[in-house]
């Protein structure tokens, strides 16, 4: 295997618990037990690659609890890292693997001492998660847990539970999880820290706008965890064909459009805080840490911006902010994270996912990220592109003359890239900006506003 394709994958050794944690999996090899170890993608869910493989490969159905902290000796090496996870269902296992049990190992038992240290490590930290209420993912037994509250949320429903399932992410205190059912599939998603939001945003938005939402079947608070319908219809990232995408955008406008009277109520809930006056107010700090940012850049390229070319960009985007202000288009809902793979279609619905990013503020910066992959979708084609915008357009009509939302459109790319810079909190945060890739990400933002930047003005010196 070349470098290249080494770099692509990733090597993860397991730690899978039997049912009642009393036994581990493990290789049996003539010197002495040895950890499974699997290489799944680099850049895809690790939490639904693992399970896939595990079942493939060995004939387990497991769950991921959590990674296995690394001793603080070893956090800069290159060793090998832990995946812990517990098989839920007895079944038959592969002939290269056996069910050992723990009480019976001892650091003679196996190949390598060291995976009997790793061992007693891993029981120590799956003890301290499981004396914490609030990570109850990295426990044992959570998933018969999760599949009995399922199946009385889905009873009166005529639905009962099977033996399907697929994990897609997983860890102490998150998920998300497909449990097939003897009807329409349903779906657990439960979300912590940076992403407690999400619960209540979700739970506001499925009682407000039911039409895009999937329907909530169940709550659990203590778990910030939901159980929803899974929705009819594809992925958008799954189309290729123009109608789908423009289905999307029309049903992004209309979203917005009846948010208009209620979308701060989404502010004390966690919603960024992206309205104009909020964003103009952040331009001077923003622009005074990028340029320390770009005093610190260690080489070029990428290109180091000047201090007359970071002040040319804070003034364009000063500008953009107060000219879309003065353009009066409501605060709506959005998403600062309206990727494709968040938005399913079907013939005439579209349910929007994934509100952790929900924000509140101008709704044309939503269609500008959804018009970023748009591009990358159907790369380079002018008309399609103009039929897509034309869909997002034509909603916006019954409330906004032409002439507003073509200005409003034209000044979008340049205000929602510093939207979303601004969005989170990261940019204000010194421990976290002293790690060279965050550092850099916002330098990189920082170039791509001075390019649109440019292009505005460029378009605007332009006789009409």
């Amino acid at each position: 295997m070349d470098s290249q394709q080494q770099s692509e994958r990733e090597t993860c050794r397991l730690i899978v618990f039997g049912p009642g944690r009393a036994d581990v999996l493990v290789k049996n090899t003539p010197a002495g037990f040895a950890f499974p170890s699997v290489e799944i993608p680099r850049w895809e869910r690790v939490a639904e690659n693992l399970t896939a493989v595990l079942k493939r490969d060995w004939g387990c159905d497991a769950v991921c609890l959590f990674t296995l902290a690394c001793p603080p000796e070893d956090r800069n090496s290159n060793e090998d890292h832990y995946e812990v996870m517990e098989c839920w269902r007895d079944g038959r296992i592969s002939s290269e693997t056996e069910w050992a049990a723990i009480c019976s190992l001892g650091a003679n038992s196996f190949l390598h001492e060291a995976d009997f240290q790793t061992l007693q490590r891993c029981l120590h930290q799956l003890k301290r998660y499981e004396g914490d209420a609030s990570t109850p993912f990295a426990r044992t037994g959570w998933l018969g847990s999760l599949r009995n509250w399922t199946s009385g949320a889905i009873h009166h429903l005529g639905l009962e539970l099977n033996d399907s399932l697929r994990q897609f992410n997983g860890g102490p205190v998150f998920s998300l999880i497909r449990l097939e059912t003897t009807g329409p599939a349903v779906w657990f998603k439960a979300v912590g820290e940076p992403n407690l939001r999400e619960f209540p945003i979700t739970l506001k938005l499925a009682e407000r706008f039911p039409r895009f939402m999937p329907e909530i079947l169940a709550t659990r608070p203590e778990w910030n965890g939901w159980l929803s319908r899974e929705v009819d219809g594809r992925n958008l990232g799954d189309a290729k064909d123009i109608d789908a995408w423009e289905l999307a955008a029309a049903n992004l406008a209309k979203l917005q459009i009846r948010s208009i009277s209620s979308s701060e109520t989404l502010l004390p809930l966690g919603a960024h805080d992206l309205r104009l006056d909020a964003l103009l107010s952040a331009i001077d700090p923003f622009f005074d840490l990028v340029a320390r940012l770009m005093g610190r850049q260690p080489k070029s390229p990428p290109a180091i911006l000047s201090p007359e070319e970071l002040g040319l960009t804070r003034i364009l985007v000063d500008d953009a902010l107060t000219m879309l202000a003065d353009l009066g288009i409501p605060t709506t809902l959005g998403h600062l994270d309206l990727n494709p793979w968040n938005i399913i279609v079907s013939t005439e619905s579209c349910v929007f996912l994934d509100w952790a990013e929900a924000y509140v503020g101008h709704p044309f910066f939503s269609f500008e990220y959804m018009l970023e992959h748009f591009r990358r979708y159907r790369e380079d084609n002018a008309q399609f592109e103009s039929c897509f915008t034309n869909a997002y357009k034509t909603p916006w009509q019954k409330f906004l003359p032409d002439d507003c939302i073509s200005e409003a459109l034209a000044l979008a790319p340049l205000a929602a890239a510093f939207a979303y810079a601004v969005g989170g909190d990261t940019w204000k945060d010194e421990e976290r900006l002293r790690d060279a890739k965050i550092a850099g990400y916002f330098r990189s933002l920082a170039r791509r506003m001075n390019r649109e930047a440019m292009q505005l003005e460029r378009r605007s010196s332009c006789p009409s």
